[in-house]
């Protein structure tokens, strides 16, 4: 089995910086695009993508995000990270790490997601 585990978040004053990790174990044989999203739960029920890191580190981010998020990633220990700059209040949300994880003898390719890290930014 594969599972990611989350680590970081918490509560910060706007302007604070925050990081998240993300850390992949399990029966793994390769991990492709690693990427952290943000849940904003009802009533505004919002899911956004945030940044994305492709096995070569090629970064993308939401335009929301850009300049003050940076998301990187560690082949070799299968970790993926999001640090976090000039935090907004806006910033606020559940942040989760996911990926398509190929796994196992079989080689099977399945999306895993970590179990989600809160966010809290004040203002």
């Amino acid at each position: 089995q594969v599972q990611l585990v989350e680590s970081g978040g918490g509560l910060v004053q706007a302007g604070g910086s925050l990081r998240l990790s993300c850390a992949a174990s399990g029966t793994i044989v390769s991990i492709k695009t690693m990427r952290w999203s943000r849940h904003v739960p009802a009533p505004w029920s919002q899911r956004d993508l945030v940044a994305s890191i492709t096995t070569d580190g090629v970064a993308t981010y939401a335009d929301s995000v850009k300049r003050r998020f940076t998301i990187s990633r560690d082949n070799a220990k299968n970790t993926v990270s999001l640090q976090m700059n000039s935090l907004k209040p806006e910033d606020t949300a559940v942040y989760y790490c996911y990926a398509d994880i190929v796994h196992g003898a079989l080689r099977l390719t399945y999306q895993y997601w970590g179990q989600g890290s809160q966010v809290t930014v004040s203002s």
